[in-house]
């Protein structure tokens, strides 16, 4: 959703713009998205196939393969094996807007991760989660601004979903997931604005009133975007989460797209051996 090269091909085709984009963060942190053609594609009930890497369900797991090459300034091979086990599967939908354009499915809120690339320190075991959005028209074409957290906590999870929308309207929703993949809307906890990122994106959170969540890692930083882990408390418990901000008034400047294209090389043509 964010290629340039798919919005500059007037987004006529998204077979022909498809990637597999993986990022590893602390020290050596690699960034890998390379936007492929409609030839690097293949699909079952079971596996997606992008070029070289692929992600495939065996059994009660979701195995991705990895073999990719990062995107400057730190171009390398990043390649190897992440597999996410989740404790349930939900059967959850969540439309974004009244007209449905835009959907969360978080699959797998509670899951537990192994990574294994082939490199020093990238192997790893811990708490993970599996959730896409989809949606029939552009993200900066409906809204202005999102903020989306997913905090582990006692017995599950809880994600926070706001946004503002391009008509002004807002969605605001907090959603708890038990471990054996029941969903639940919950009261709103009060929002609290965080410190803008690197690139000044203004970010906010949920959390225990009179309490300030604050950024503990940076994952991801960019002029429209952000990515890190917080730290927040809620229901009395603190916790340490994904948090997302997402500046689509930014996004949709036009000097971006080339920036972009910097981190997002185009490969057009693959054939598979």
């Amino acid at each position: 959703m964010f290629s340039p090269w798919y919005a500059w091909s007037g987004r006529r085709n998204p077979a022909d713009h498809v990637c597999i984009n993986v990022a590893t963060y602390g020290p050596g942190g690699r960034f890998t998205m390379t936007d492929r053609g409609a030839s690097a594609l293949r699909q079952t009930p079971d596996c997606l196939t992008v070029g070289p890497s692929s992600m495939r369900w065996d059994g009660g797991r979701l195995i991705i393969e990895v073999n990719e090459i990062s995107s400057p300034p730190l171009v390398s091979r990043v390649r190897g094996r992440i597999t996410l086990t989740p404790s349930a599967l939900t059967g959850v939908e969540m439309p974004l807007t009244p007209q449905g354009t835009h959907v969360w499915r978080p699959f797998a809120p509670n899951a537990a991760i192994e990574v294994d690339l082939d490199a020093r320190g990238w192997q790893w075991r811990g708490h993970g989660y599996f959730d896409a959005n989809f949606g029939t028209r552009a993200l900066e074409q409906d809204f202005r601004y999102w903020t989306w957290g997913r905090y582990p906590v006692r017995g599950g999870s809880t994600c926070f979903y706001d946004a503002v929308r391009m008509d002004g309207s807002a969605l605001a929703t907090a959603v708890h997931f038990d471990a054996d993949g029941t969903a639940r809307a919950i009261p709103l906890p009060p929002k609290a604005a965080m410190r803008r990122s690197l690139w000044m994106v203004a970010r906010d959170t949920r959390a225990d009133a009179g309490y300030q969540p604050k950024q503990i890692k940076p994952m991801l930083d960019a002029p429209f975007y952000s990515r890190s882990a917080v730290r927040t408390r809620l229901d009395g418990e603190e916790t340490v989460g994904v948090h997302e901000a997402l500046d689509l008034t930014r996004f949709r400047m036009a000097f971006l797209k080339p920036m972009l294209a910097v981190r997002v090389p185009r490969r057009a043509r693959w054939r598979f051996e």
